[in-house]
């Protein structure tokens, strides 16, 4: 029994470690990938150019930036102010206020002198009824959107309806977008008519000084949380979605900073209410598009930069990642047919196939491994210095 059990237990722990030979493979491939995009982008994303594309008023397309909140309290005005700062020729700005039950309205309605005016919004998305909308005299291009509680798709979907722009940022509440992040990210839709939604790098808050919506200084976070995850989020965007985007397989960009066409959005019924909501719209937009036979490029970029606060301790840290992996696996099980489907061509046979056996399955794979390799451990079937180098190295 015991020898049946050795080998059992040799058996996962090869499969463990030809998992752990692929995961990293494929990291390394998209890190090198990377260097050489990132190098590409940053030669034609010059501030001359930028500058060029600001003189001409056929080079940009007018956007507008969706601000789905609810208890922001804390950071909304920040997040706003920080929004009306932004250096882009012509944007409006649409907070909705999504059933909050602190003073965020309140806040809003004070900071910025918001009138309320009649609520007439065509309902090309389906969401919860808006009690009250909102205008500012102050900042002509600042709307409101008072509504009842649907969460954040839900507000999405109410926010896409009052848009008056032909694509529309979203971001979240405790954000902070770099000035010049819009007009680089938006350039790829002038540049290319096929590009119907844009992803750039978000990057942790934590640490930075903030002033009137504005990054005074930035400082490394101090709780060594906070820098593992400044890390993770680095490693994640500047190798990862560059990576994805590179194979033209990107699954999902980020709910704190995305840019879409609005057409393309209401074409395939906006934001589904489902916990991934930013990824599960990422592939219904591959899926609409592939099954439809319209050309189109969802593409990453690392040049815009949206800055966000992170979990600051293991509990806030373990609720968000645990809803990042239900928002994963629904988005996942709801487009299943698209899984190793030569219909959908690279996003069915390269992109589903990793997220579902590299980003789903991971954890139970990875903690399997682990305790099997603990087992063998203790049982002394492995050597010390080979147990000490693995983890080293992993």
């Amino acid at each position: 029994m015991l020898e049946f059990l050795a080998y059992f237990l040799l058996a996962i722990q090869f499969i463990i470690f030809l998992y752990f030979i692929v995961v990293n493979s494929i990291y390394t491939y998209f890190s090198l990938a990377s260097i050489k995009e990132f190098l590409i982008n940053l030669k034609i994303s010059t501030q001359q150019k930028l500058k060029v594309l600001l003189s001409s008023q056929a080079m940009y397309r007018p956007i507008s930036i969706l601000v789905p909140a609810y208890n922001e309290e804390l950071t909304i005005l920040s997040t706003v102010k920080s929004l009306l700062n932004l250096y882009y020729p012509e944007f409006e700005i649409i907070v909705i206020n999504d059933g909050s039950t602190d003073k965020t309205l309140d806040l809003l309605i004070s900071e910025f002198n918001l009138i309320p005016v009649p609520p007439a919004v065509k309902l090309s998305l389906p969401h919860k009824p808006i009690k009250n909308l909102y205008i500012s005299f102050a900042y002509p291009n600042l709307t409101v959107i008072d509504k009842e509680n649907g969460g954040k798709a839900d507000a999405l979907n109410a926010g896409i309806n009052v848009s008056q722009y032909p694509i529309f940022c979203c971001i979240d509440a405790d954000s902070i977008l770099d000035p010049e992040a819009l007009l680089r990210a938006s350039r790829l839709f002038f540049e290319d008519k096929t590009v119907i939604a844009v992803g750039g790098i978000v990057l942790p808050l934590n640490g930075a000084v903030v002033e009137g919506g504005t990054i005074k200084e930035f400082k490394a976070p101090k709780k060594l949380i906070e820098l593992f995850q400044s890390i993770e989020y680095t490693r994640g965007f500047l190798a990862g979605r560059i990576g994805w985007s590179i194979l033209k397989s990107l699954l999902i960009i980020s709910g704190a900073f995305g840019v879409f066409r609005k057409d393309m959005v209401i074409s395939i019924g906006g934001y589904r209410k489902t916990v991934g909501e930013d990824m599960d719209l990422v592939v219904r937009l591959h899926k609409y598009c592939l099954e439809n036979k319209i050309p189109y490029k969802i593409a990453f970029i690392p040049d815009p930069i949206c800055y966000t606060q992170v979990p600051t301790d293991w509990t806030s840290l373990l609720k968000q990642r645990n809803r990042w992996h239900r928002g994963l696996i629904d988005s996942l099980l709801y487009s299943k047919d698209m899984f190793l489907n030569p219909k959908y061509k690279s996003v069915g046979i390269i992109g589903f196939p990793y997220f579902i056996f590299i980003e789903a399955l991971g954890p139970i794979i990875e903690f399997t491994g682990y305790v099997a390799f603990i087992i063998f451990y203790i049982l002394d079937l492995i050597s010390k210095e080979y147990a000490f180098l693995f983890f080293s190295f992993v």
